[in-house]
């Protein structure tokens, strides 16, 4: 039921009449009366009146089965539209600058009204900029050499602080390995695009470095090993993999390289290790388990059922064996 409408006679003469005097005086009771009628009334001729009725019942009412996108009846809705940009809070890997402000100061006065303090708000004004750069750079230090006339004696500049002795540092050796190793970029492809920028980084170079950073991480790799021998359910397969140069023994009658992918899981941690060369993946998951503890229960060793996945495992080491059913179906 719709609500009845009041009407209200407005002259707008008497109006404005009511305006000018209010400027003077105080209004009296009746110009306040005609001043709140007349606003009530534009009021309601601008903003539609409100029914009780839900949208939804109107229209089943009306026999149509078709409603509007987004009502609760459209279980295929689509969500509601957004930016698809990141806010400044998803950028944990940027590098931070605050910017203090030029002229004020927290408990400054205030240069607008002259009459309050100016206080540091809790959230500042964050901007993101991204600019493009070369995945390693390179910094050419030229230190000034002076040398003496009578004497000979040369004296050189000394280097800035925090400038060490090598020409490549850990972090270097530490983007290399994730480029090569992490995101799967050969290192020619790396040397080809340090070359366009500007910065030569010989592909042997890159082995160099990547080399003499693992010596240094031996021991972590190892007790990844240790740690994966103890896990409750093993993992592994092979893959074929070209070596251009691999060492083997006289002996060795073995001509293919594979990589195994063993990976190890236990309550709330995973753990993947890889190993290249000759040796198979059956090989490899049994050098891991003759690190498993003695007390620990036998692992599942899940793998398909190739005889090459399969260890062959010294007395008093046990797994269960579980094939894999997609396989075993095909």
């Amino acid at each position: 039921m719709k609500p009845a409408r009041r009407c209200v006679e407005v002259n707008l003469e008497e109006l404005d009449r009511v305006l000018d005097g209010a400027r003077q005086t105080p209004l009296s009771e009746a110009d306040y009366d005609k001043l709140k009628g007349a606003l009530h009334a534009l009021a309601a001729m601008l903003v539609p009146p409100r029914t009780t009725e839900k949208t939804r019942a109107v229209l089943e009412e009306s026999g149509g089965s078709e409603t509007k996108a987004g009502s609760p009846a459209d279980t295929n809705a689509p969500p509601p539209p957004g930016h698809g940009r990141h806010g400044a809070e998803a950028f944990g890997g940027a590098r931070k600058v605050d910017i203090a402000h030029q002229k004020l100061a927290h408990g400054d006065r205030c240069p607008e009204c002259g009459k309050g303090n100016v206080y540091g708000q809790k959230e500042p004004k964050v901007l993101v900029r991204i600019v493009g750069q070369a995945p390693l750079t390179a910094t050419v230090y030229s230190l000034e050499r002076l040398r003496c006339g009578a004497c000979g004696q040369v004296f050189t500049a000394q280097e800035p602080e925090g400038v060490g002795p090598e020409k490549y540092d850990e972090t270097a050796a530490a983007m290399i390995a994730q480029l090569k190793y992490g995101s799967g970029t050969p290192f020619y492809r790396l040397e080809q695009l340090e070359g366009q920028l500007g910065i030569p980084l010989p592909a042997a170079t890159q082995w160099e470095i990547v080399e003499e950073a693992a010596e240094l991480i031996k021991p972590a790799r190892d007790e990844l090993i240790r740690q994966a021998a103890q896990g409750e359910v093993v993992h592994n397969d092979d893959t074929s993999m070209r070596v251009l140069r691999l060492a083997r023994e006289a002996s060795d009658e073995r001509r293919g390289v594979f990589t195994s992918g063993i990976v190890s899981t236990g309550q709330g941690w995973k753990i993947a290790l890889y190993f290249t060369g000759r040796r198979h993946a059956g090989e490899n998951i049994a050098d891991i388990l003759k690190q498993r503890a003695t007390t620990s229960s036998p692992p599942i060793h899940m793998c398909d059922a190739l005889s090459r996945n399969v260890p062959k495992l010294p007395a008093g080491v046990e797994i269960l064996l579980a094939n894999c059913l997609a396989h075993g179906r095909r």
